[in-house]
């Protein structure tokens, strides 16, 4: 029962530090704070009973769980999606404002794969290896991925500083 009680506490220590780096994760995948707050819901539920295993490095393993459930949530209900020529207007800070949606909708017409990569990669700062074992595909498929997805970007958003910080998706 002792061993229980450590588990818990382990587990509602790491979500304390890291949900908001997951969040964060979450919806740079999902382009949405609700959904975004449901996938790392989701994702730590079903982490739970896989805990004791995963304990002493649970961070691969949630986001791998977190990364799959956000393609499993693209892949049910695209169909239903619509899409709006104006998305509905939010206070911003004046800096920046247009790069930052014009980057948001751009990362958005990625496909789901390669926005996991490139949110992982670049935004979570997860090497190439650590993108590969938590999306379960090859390095060399992060590689192409990266690659297509960033010359993607370039196109649709030309102005594009070569090197864009995490904090020009996020919200303050």
């Amino acid at each position: 029962m002792a061993r229980r009680e450590e588990q818990r506490a382990a587990f509602e220590e790491f979500v304390a530090a890291r949900r908001p780096a997951l969040l964060r994760t979450a919806y740079l995948m999902t382009g949405s704070h609700a959904d975004a707050e449901d996938v790392v819901q989701v994702a730590l539920v079903r982490c739970v009973p896989h805990w004791g295993r995963i304990a002493d490095r649970p961070e691969p393993y949630v986001r791998t769980v977190l990364a799959r459930e956000v393609v499993s949530r693209w892949r049910g209900r695209r169909w239903r999606e619509t899409s709006v020529e104006h998305l509905p207007e939010r206070a911003l800070p004046a800096e920046d404002v247009d790069r930052r949606l014009a980057l948001r909708a751009a990362l958005g017409s990625l496909a789901p794969r390669q926005r996991a990569v490139v949110v992982l990669r670049y935004f979570d700062d997860l090497t190439e290896r650590e993108t590969a074992a938590s999306l379960g595909i090859s390095v060399g498929t992060v590689k192409s991925q990266a690659r297509d997805a960033l010359a993607r970007l370039r196109t649709l958003v030309p102005d594009l500083d070569p090197v864009a910080e995490p904090s020009t998706l996020t919200r303050d």
